[in-house]
C-alpha cells in the first residue's frame, strides 16, 4: 500500500502558490513518482493544473455571492465554513486516488486558513494520520528590504504556530532576483550573520523591536529556499527538503518508490 505524504502549499495572495503546485508536481511526476493536485481555493478563477480534487466540485463562491448576497470576502469565507461538511468526502477522494504525494493549494487569503478556527480544522481533519509538511511561499519581491523579509517571516512562523505543522519557507520567483539579493536573503540564515546589520537599513520604525524580531526570526527558522517556477530552479531543494521533514532529519527516508531518486 502507497504511504501518503501531504504538502500544504500556503502563502500571501500572489506568492504564486498555484503556479508553484504545478511546477513542483510536475517536477515530482518526472522523477517518476505520483502526484495528487487539490485545488482546495473554492474561489479560484482559473489553475495552471489540472486539480485530480477540486473543493469548487462541493462548494461555489459564485453561487454563495447570488444566494446570500455576498460579496467575494464573504462568500470565501461561507464556502470555506461550508467545506466542513465536505471535508470528509474530499479526504475520501483524495485517498482514493492512492499516489506518493498530495499537494494542497491552500486559498491566496491567508487570514481565511491560518487565522479563522476552520482553517486549522479542516487541514489537521484532511491530514490527520498522514506525515505533513507545510511549505510557505514568500513572493521575492517583498524581500527587497531586510524589515519586509522579517515581516514576512513572522508570518510564516505565525501560520506555522496555528496549523501545527513543520514548515518549510520558499522564497518564489527568484529568477527576479539579482544574485546580490539573493546571496542577502540566504546570508540572513547563516550561522555568522548578525541582526545588527539590520542597522544599516533605511527602513527601520523601532530599532530594537526589529532587532527582537530578527533574532526570533532566525532562531524558529532553519532556511530560506529561493525557487523559480518557470525556471524550476530550487525544486531539487524543496523536494530534499520536504523529505528531512518527513523523515524526521535524516534524507530520503520516505518509502516511495522511483528509479530516478
Amino acid at each position: 500500500m502507497v504511504i501518503l505524504y501531504y504538502v500544504v502549499v500556503m502563502g500571501p495572495a500572489g506568492s504564486g502558490k498555484s503556479t508553484f503546485t504545478y511546477a513542483l508536481s510536475e517536477w515530482i511526476e518526472d522523477h517518476e513518482m505520483s502526484v495528487t493536485r487539490v485545488n482546495f481555493d473554492p474561489a479560484a478563477e482559473f489553475v495552471p493544473y489540472n486539480p485530480d480534487v477540486d473543493v469548487r466540485e462541493y462548494v461555489s463562491v459564485r453561487d454563495i455571492m447570488s444566494k446570500y448576497g455576498l460579496g467575494p470576502n464573504g462568500a470565501l469565507i461561507a464556502a470555506t465554513d461550508m467545506l466542513v461538511n465536505h471535508i470528509s468526502d474530499i479526504k475520501n477522494e483524495i485517498e482514493s486516488l492512492n499516489n506518493n504525494y498530495v499537494i494542497v493549494d491552500m486559498p491566496g487569503q491567508l487570514e481565511i486558513v491560518a487565522f479563522r478556527r476552520v482553517g486549522p480544522l479542516l487541514i489537521n481533519y484532511l491530514t490527520e494520520g498522514r506525515k505533513t509538511v507545510s511549505l510557505f511561499l514568500i513572493d521575492s519581491y517583498l524581500t527587497l528590504s531586510p524589515l519586509s523579509t522579517i515581516s514576512m517571516l513572522l508570518l510564516s512562523i505565525s501560520s506555522m504556530l496555528r496549523i501545527g505543522k513543520p514548515q518549510i519557507v520558499a522564497l518564489t520567483k527568484a529568477d527576479l532576483l539579482t544574485p546580490e539579493q539573493e546571496a542577502r536573503i540566504i546570508r540572513m540564515f547563516d550561522e555568522e550573520y548578525s541582526c545588527d546589520e539590520l542597522l544599516e537599513s533605511k527602513d527601520l520604525f523601532d530599532v530594537d523591536l526589529s532587532l527582537r524580531l530578527c533574532e526570533v526570526v532566525r532562531e524558529s527558522l532553519v532556511e530560506v529556499i529561493p525557487t523559480s517556477a518557470v525556471s524550476g530552479k530550487g525544486l531539487d531543494e524543496v523536494y530534499a527538503a520536504i523529505q528531512r521533514v518527513l523523515g524526521y532529519g535524516e534524507d530520503y527516508l520516505t518509502e516511495e518508490p522511483s528509479g530516478k531518486l
